[in-house]
């Protein structure tokens, strides 16, 4: 490797480092202090609060490695432009495909980190996490959820969901009971499917049986449609059913072959699938991005200039990044469509301007 190449790769990482580390603390302060109230309800020890905010840090890592790699090369060539290390290059005839190797290589690099961290570590970690909140945080209902099926517990009631389709507020294969002090059956209710409008359930296919307490025989009853208050409502849902960060690509591939199989609609799965696999790349986006800006003399003087322009061109890409995810979610977009136009239509951009540069 040449010299110029081990320089630009060491300053790199050391930039990329510091950054990562001070958005890693930053993240456990806001996480800790935003939790606190909910830590001091729950009564749940101090290490164990710490611990369940660790936790989340190989996920946020995973987030953040993209930031961190733009940011990186930013203020790397922001800092060369400062001491006019560019101009020499520049003047030398060096073309700014010279500097864009390193800056490639660093960005393969980390996409394959992320790759091995949300296959490998992340969902372990998450799914540890979401476990803690759930079961010793927030523990007004007492949930177990295992893939498809959702088991939730309150006062006098079991509570059964098939499956929960969080992108529709939709349940499918609802199971409702209710018991009394003696832990007797007064009322079951079963129904299809049931979506959630306004503060209610609107259930469909729905069978009762109420206990009549002077016969102690049990009234059966059918409706096509009925409206319903439960107990639950979407964001408790939301809490425990199995999420797409709590699984690798080959786990959620298998989920949804599971629920398809049985009729059900995975469409928001397939979008986090797709996303599984487009989102790592974003750490190549963002090097040529950051090689293209800084080698246009766009980016401005040192260090603040780098760290503006990251976090700038940073918050747009993930604007439009979730904008398209959101519509895939609605089913206006195809699943690989959602997850990969915003790659594809920042990677034309960054080749253009790099174009532009040379």
């Amino acid at each position: 490797m040449p010299i110029f190449y081990r320089y630009m790769v060491r300053e790199m990482l050391k930039f990329f480092t510091i950054v990562l580390i001070l958005v890693l603390v930053l993240f456990v302060a806001v996480d800790y202090l935003g939790t606190m109230d909910e830590f001091i309800e729950s009564g749940i020890a101090l290490l164990r609060a710490l611990f369940f905010v660790f936790l989340k840090i190989p996920f946020m890592i995973v987030m953040f490695i993209p930031v961190g790699v733009l940011l990186s090369v930013l203020i790397t060539l922001g800092l060369m432009g400062k001491n006019n290390e560019l101009v020499a290059l520049k003047s030398s005839g060096v073309s700014v495909y010279y500097l864009f190797k390193p800056v490639l290589g660093f960005g393969i690099c980390a996409t394959a980190l992320v790759l091995l961290l949300s296959e490998g570590i992340a969902p372990v970690t998450m799914a540890k996490a979401n476990h803690i909140q759930s079961r010793e945080i927030r523990r007004s209902v007492l949930v177990t959820a295992k893939e498809k099926n959702i088991w939730l517990k309150s006062h006098r009631q079991i509570i059964h969901i098939k499956f929960y389709n969080p992108a529709e507020l939709m349940i499918h294969g609802l199971s409702l009971n209710v018991f009394d002090d003696d832990f007797r059956l007064v009322r079951r209710l079963d129904a299809g499917e049931g979506v959630f409008r306004g503060d209610q359930w609107d259930l469909k296919n729905v069978l009762e049986l109420d206990l009549d307490r002077e016969t102690g025989r049990y009234r059966v009853s059918y409706s096509e449609r009925l409206s319903q208050v439960l107990s639950i409502q979407p964001e408790d849902l939301k809490k425990v059913v199995k999420k797409s960060e709590e699984m690798s690509f080959r786990e959620l591939l298998g989920f949804i072959r599971r629920i398809e199989s049985e009729g059900y609609d995975a469409s928001a799965y397939r979008v986090d699938l797709h996303a599984k696999i487009a989102f790592p790349f974003v750490c190549i986006v963002m090097s040529l991005l950051g090689i293209a800006i800084g080698a246009s003399g766009r980016l401005g003087k040192g260090l603040a200039g780098g760290i503006a322009s990251g976090i700038g061109v940073a918050f747009i890409f993930w604007i439009f990044y979730s904008f398209c995810l959101s519509l895939g979610y609605g089913e206006v977009l195809p699943p690989w469509v959602a997850a990969w136009t915003a790659n594809i239509i920042f990677l034309c951009a960054g080749w253009l301007l790099l174009q532009a540069a040379e």
